[in-house]
């Protein structure tokens, strides 16, 4: 039985800073303004743009960019996930994983609970648990059940991936509700980070939900945002150094 954390990768190539995505979505508001010769080149009109429409309540527009993010996590958490149907899911499915076979090293995976401390009667309780689970189902296929049949001894925390595909005005959401202090332990081990990654490399279309979590803005991500709109061409040419102010 091997042990493992969550985690989470976004899968969608992300222009430096999101300008690309943010311009896509400017073009597309703006026509219900009739607006387009405010657009300017380097992005700094995105910026504004997305930033009023969101302080405005009219987030329909946000909807023109979308991000594709692969989490690993266990089926409870997976359970609360695809709820938001919105999204497009794509899930590890037991039916068709046979965990015996050698690509999942003869084993099934779990999910640890951040929640349970190593050594404790609950964390000796919950290795027992899985491990008779692991055995059980490594016995029905040995039994001749298929993987769909024998899946039904499998423990909520086993490990599933999952890709979802949403546009940003529903990640948005996902984000608000799962982040909360009343979501599942596990699901806001997941998630937070989640919430910060994007707060830095999309701000303008995160930073309320990252300062409602976190209490205060990120001075560096700020800072690297207004880099961008005054000299996106710079940057994106520079090599990697630190200025004076330690933003690298």
């Amino acid at each position: 039985m091997i042990i493992a954390r969550q985690g989470y990768e976004i899968l969608t190539d992300l222009s430096m800073y999101a300008t690309d995505e943010l311009q896509l979505v400017e073009r597309a508001g703006r026509v219900s303004y009739r607006s387009e010769d405010l657009i300017t080149e380097q992005g700094e009109s995105a910026q504004k743009f997305i930033g009023d429409r969101i302080r405005d309540g009219h987030e329909s527009v946000i909807e023109h960019s979308s991000l594709t993010i692969r989490f690993i996590c266990d089926r409870g958490v997976s359970h609360e996930l695809v709820r938001h149907r919105l999204v497009s899911w794509t899930q590890e499915s037991t039916r068709y994983c046979n965990y015996s076979r050698d690509k999942f090293g003869n084993q099934i995976t779990v999910i640890e609970p951040s929640y349970l401390k190593p050594g404790s009667n609950s964390y000796t309780a919950w290795f027992t648990a899985c491990g008779a689970a692991e055995k059980a189902y490594m016995d029905m296929l040995k039994d001749h059940c298929s993987a769909q049949e024998a899946r039904c001894v499998l423990p909520t925390c086993l490990k599933t991936e999952l890709v979802g595909t949403a546009n940003f005005r529903e990640w948005r959401h996902v984000l608000k509700e799962r982040t909360s202090a009343h979501a599942h332990p596990q699901m806001r081990e997941l998630m937070l980070p989640l919430l910060k990654e994007l707060y830095e490399r999309i701000p303008v279309v995160f930073d309320d939900i990252y300062i409602l979590r976190f209490g205060k803005a990120d001075q560096r991500s700020q800072q690297i945002s207004f880099d961008q709109i005054l000299n996106r061409k710079v940057l994106e040419g520079a090599e990697c150094q630190t200025d004076s102010n330690g933003v690298s």
